[in-house]
């Protein structure tokens, strides 16, 4: 009877290690990294809190983004664009008067 429940628990045991993906504590530094890269977080911060000296490897290596974020970034443009489209007719022309010209600078 016991040499069953060995065999048993052996098949348990193997269907487990096929079932569970390899998940250790670094791999939740790459979900981390990427979930703030996607709510915006500045990534000179995100570098920090990262510990990592080279932005490059923050932002190459640990932050992972696909086709669906830069279609939901393209999303946003788009609704930027048309908010300053509409803010510009409200306004009834565009506001020479506002925009910021490099005449407005002098050298020091």
């Amino acid at each position: 009877m016991n040499g069953v429940c060995v065999s048993s628990q052996r098949t348990a045991h193997e269907i487990y290690r096929v079932q569970m993906p390899n998940i250790t504590p670094h791999v939740c530094r790459h979900t981390y990294c990427s979930n703030q890269a996607k709510a915006g977080m500045n990534p000179k911060t995100l570098q920090y809190l990262m510990g990592h000296s080279d932005i490059g490897v923050t932002l190459n290596v640990y932050t992972h983004l696909g086709l669906e974020d830069a279609a939901a970034e393209m999303a946003r443009m788009e609704e930027v664009e048309t908010a300053r489209k509409e803010q510009e007719k409200i306004s009834g022309k565009k506001d020479k008067e506002n925009t910021v010209t490099q005449k407005m600078f002098r050298a020091v």
